[in-house]
Order: structure tokens, then sequence, then C-alpha cells
């Protein structure tokens, strides 16, 4: 599978208000230097000591956002 990964300070900029608040974000344990990665489905994971953790999922057009706010490709 393909994953895009970024900071959780970078995943603020590309999340929208329906899909994730900052408040989930945070409660997720998700801070600025955080490591999270993005499957090609939307899916948000994020790094935890003993693996990755499902915590959301992106919404609609979110290839792009994650194309134009990170300058990133799937990898």
């Amino acid at each position: 599978m393909k994953f895009v990964e970024l900071t959780g300070k970078a995943l603020a900029r590309i999340v929208r208000d329906e899909e994730l608040h900052t408040d989930d974000l945070a409660a997720a344990g998700i801070e600025d230097d955080t490591i999270v990665r993005i499957n090609e489905q939307g899916d948000i994971e994020v790094r935890r000591p003993r693996g990755w953790d499902l915590v959301g999922g992106l919404l609609g057009e979110y290839r792009e956002r994650i194309r134009r706010l990170t300058g990133m490709e799937y990898a």
C-alpha cells in the first residue's frame, strides 16, 4: 500500500472541518512533530511506539490538497 508520510503540523493544514478538528487531532495524540501517514484511500494513521493506529480519514480531493500543500506524492 502506498502512503504519504508527514508531520502532525502538515496534517493540520490539510484536514477540513468536516473530516477532523484540531481537538480531534490532539485527542488522538497528534502534535506538530508527530509522524502520521495517509494511504491512497485517505485513511490517516499515527505512528505509535508499537505500530500504526488509524485515527480518521480525509474526504474528497485530498490527493490534490496533499500535493498542493506539501508537494508530496504517494510512494
